[in-house]
């Protein structure tokens, strides 16, 4: 399978029209549509739905972009790390994590380091823990922040300092926010928007089992696992947001307020790379700043 073919295959994926993708690629349309024939009868499974105008992806399709995606991830960050073997520091450097505070304590080293070596690039990838170990096997991750307790015997770590505490984000105006905590029985009958963070069973201290066997009692309106949207949600009245503190703008001028959960339910956070993995020379000297910052 070529590689030129599978990111002919992807523009084709991306525009949804073989005369747009040959356009953007410059090469010709009948020749186009003769690789990506080709490659159908290769994997022997039809990727494209033809329309007048333009095609979809068939489920094998999705599949094959998903993997494309992937392979050339992959390729292109093996160039990128031999094309600095022998030079000045440089590179690029990937992380993956859910929205967290915690990020905080890894920032001043990350920003250090990018003075230092000016040619070091910071690329971040958000998702649940299931999202980022899967990415980590894959190798298209340098490093993962995972919530404790998690599932570490694949992988070296580094136990964070910070720790995410996990509450509510309402309107100020909200009768509830003239409460110190929320109780499991505040809980009961509103609207609730549920960070996928706060409800992924795979991980221990979830919202899930803090709340206890009444959970499917809940009026769960909707889940989100980027807390902007969400909090543009609980502005216009919506709901109510668990989600976990200072990721949002609750400070004393926005129309929102945090209010955390009682009893309290907190998350320990660990840095995580695959062992034995080779790094790049950027990740191996912010690993090396990591561990002396940490």
């Amino acid at each position: 399978m070529d590689l030129q073919v599978l990111k002919n295959f992807l523009a084709v994926a991306r525009e949804g029209n073989i005369t747009n993708a040959a356009n953007s690629i410059h090469i010709a349309q009948p020749s186009l549509s003769r690789q990506i024939k080709n490659l159908e009868d290769e994997l022997g499974q039809k990727l494209f739905i033809r329309g007048s105008h333009s095609v979809t992806l068939t489920p094998e399709g999705m599949l094959l972009r998903k993997r494309a995606e992937d392979v050339v991830a992959m390729l292109d960050k093996i160039h990128e790390e031999f094309s600095t073997i022998g030079e000045t520091i440089s590179g690029d450097i990937y992380i993956g994590g859910g929205e967290t505070y915690a990020l905080h304590c890894l920032l001043g080293i990350l920003k250090d380091l990018q003075a230092e070596y000016p040619g070091i690039r910071y690329h971040m990838y958000s998702g649940n823990s299931v999202d980022v170990t899967e990415r980590l096997d894959r190798g298209l991750l340098d490093f993962g922040i995972l919530l404790q307790p998690a599932d570490v015997t694949k992988y070296n770590y580094i136990n964070l300092p910070l720790t995410d505490r996990w509450g509510v984000i309402m309107r100020s105006d909200s009768p509830l926010a003239a409460k110190e905590a929320v109780t499991c029985d505040d809980l009961l009958g509103l609207p609730l928007l549920l960070s996928r963070q706060a409800i992924q069973k795979s991980t221990a201290n979830n919202f899930i089992d803090w709340f206890g066997d009444n959970f499917d009692k809940l009026n769960v309106i909707g889940t989100f696992n980027l807390v902007y949207n969400a909090a543009l949600m609980v502005e216009r009245g919506m709901g109510y947001m668990v989600s976990i503190d200072k990721i949002a703008n609750t400070s004393s001028g926005s129309s929102l307020c945090f209010r955390p959960l009682s009893p309290p339910l907190e998350a320990e956070l660990a840095l995580v790379w695959r062992k034995h993995q080779t790094f790049s020379k950027p990740a191996e000297k912010l690993l090396e700043r990591l561990r002396e910052g940490l």
